[in-house]
């Protein structure tokens, strides 16, 4: 069982994804938010490989592995860099080579 403090807070889904959600927890025989937590699970899965190519393109952007920027974000470390920064990082690389 999850703590209270590791759930997530949604916000109130429109009307009709409501309704969506409402008949399709009962003809999946789950409470809403059983079948909403299935349902989200289900569309992360099938989008694992998009959101791994995201990863990288963040680390090699940064210069750093794949792993660290995973890590970074997992355990909310991750800062967005602003263009300046991410010229600072390319006249960094061009100096080494």
């Amino acid at each position: 069982m999850a703590k209270a403090d590791d759930r997530l807070t949604l916000p109130s889904l429109g009307e009709w994804c409501h309704d969506l959600l409402m008949v399709d927890a009962a003809v999946s025989g789950r409470s809403p938010t059983i079948q909403l937590q299935y349902l989200g699970c289900a569309k992360l899965q099938e989008r694992e490989a998009r959101i791994r190519e995201r990863v990288e393109y963040l680390a090699n952007k940064r210069g750093i592995s794949f792993d660290e920027m995973w890590r970074q974000l997992v355990t909310g470390k991750y800062s967005k860099i602003t263009p300046s920064e991410w010229a600072e990082l390319s006249e960094e690389e061009d100096d080494d080579d």
